[in-house]
């Protein structure tokens, strides 16, 4: 995971999918039994994104999460929803589990997430959230989701198994030693209404269990796990009225146990852990401020850790690494470029972004990345000029930092 002699690049894993592969997985919800004809194109189109990314210069890739499937034909959520179909225990249909009245704050440390469709940043900016021409991407829709009915178990061995043979075929083949598979963390996973389990424990910790066999796999292989957690940053949001940082982190420490709980005894080396803020186009002036979490995020038992620090509500955060301490073996994955604007950074910024972090932690212990993913946020055609950007300004940090 730590740098040689030149920055290494990567991103946060969703890319633009082919309109062939969105319209394929359409046709796939609606006629399942046609499933050779889609499999020979989902592998044909893993090798497209991962020989794309080397044409750009993308050294560290994935499968632009191409094998996390959806219930429909939009490009963004797939880092959630392809898990609906990976765990048993879920009931389609079910409604949004932040509308119940009783899951709300009642006690010190007792923090209940409360409402997606009410979180505080949509109140301020109700008449911005309600304006079809404001430009804000909300994500998914509230009551989309399931609801867990019974035990919760992984059943999706040959769903990854497949991913992971594309990849590794994929990588092979435009001569990339190695890449990675993201996958969901048990604090996001168990983010659903829940009619089964008696505890938020007990859901989350079974979630760990299920999810825990995914991790396994991708190691297994060879290859490195990204741990899709936005739920550690994205749930203060959630929460009316807000929380203490005090009651939210203790609140937040159980979703940090199942995953190291999840994590136990697999190689750090192999695991890269994603935060970040819920990422969707919009204000984001409710966020919990990075400082606050960082510690947190660090308690969690990964080899590298990915965060948004490109993003302008986030990137003066930087300055908070002066105070933390990063064990040597790790590493840090900073978006250096953004989901949230058509703006194409120019490259000597993103250089200077690098720069910020090697001038702190060492130049071999910083990897350029995304803040987020990039598939169904902008534009095909903008989300590639990102990413060469991306690796011209690793280029460029690798000049000044190396000579």
């Amino acid at each position: 995971m730590h740098n040689t002699d030149f920055i290494q690049t990567t991103h946060a894993g969703s890319l633009p999918r082919t309109p062939e592969l969105l319209a394929a997985n359409a046709a796939q919800t609606e006629n399942p039994g046609d499933a050779e004809s889609f499999e020979a194109l989902l592998a044909a189109s893993v090798q497209g994104i991962v020989a794309k990314q080397r044409e750009v210069g993308i050294t560290l890739p994935n499968d632009g999460e191409y094998g996390h499937t959806m219930s429909n034909s939009v490009d963004y959520g797939a880092w959630w929803n392809y898990s609906f179909s990976r765990l048993s225990g879920l009931t389609p249909g079910g409604v949004d589990r932040w509308q119940s009245t009783d899951q709300v704050r009642s006690e010190p440390g007792k923090v209940r997430l409360t409402s997606f469709t009410d979180r505080r940043d949509r109140q301020r900016f109700n008449e911005a959230y309600n304006d079809p021409t404001s430009g804000i991407l909300t994500g998914r829709k509230p009551g989309s989701q399931p609801t867990v009915t019974g035990p919760i178990t992984y059943i999706g061995h040959t769903s990854v198994q497949r991913d992971i043979d594309h990849l590794k075929k994929a990588l092979a083949e435009n001569g990339f030693e190695t890449g990675f598979l993201p996958a969901l963390s048990p604090g996001s996973a168990s983010r659903l209404a829940n009619e089964h389990y008696a505890t938020d424990e007990e859901l989350v910790f079974a979630c760990a269990d299920a999810m825990r066999e995914e991790y396994q796999a991708i190691i297994d292989a060879g290859l490195t796990v990204q741990i899709d957690d936005p739920s550690i940053a994205e749930n203060w949001d959630m929460i009316n009225p807000e929380p203490s940082v005090e009651d939210y982190l203790a609140f937040t420490q159980l979703r940090v146990e199942a995953l190291n709980y999840a994590i136990r005894d697999l190689p750090q080396d192999q695991i890269r852990f994603h935060l970040c803020w819920g990422s969707w186009h919009g204000p984001h002036t409710t966020d919990l401020p990075f400082k606050d979490l960082a510690q947190t995020m660090l308690s969690i038992n990964a080899g590298s850790y990915s965060f948004e620090a490109a993003n302008v509500r986030h990137e003066h955060e930087w300055k908070v690494w002066r105070e933390l301490t990063l064990p040597e073996e790790k590493t840090v994955v900073p978006g250096v470029v953004s989901h949230a604007t058509n703006v194409v950074e120019h490259p000597e910024l993103v250089a200077d972004r690098i720069e910020r972090f090697a001038q702190i932690l060492g130049r071999e212990r910083v990897i350029a990345s995304t803040d987020c993913g990039l598939g169904g946020r902008i534009h095909p055609q903008i989300a590639w000029a990102k990413l060469e950007a991306l690796s011209e300004g690793a280029r460029l940090a690798t000049q000044r930092l190396w000579g």
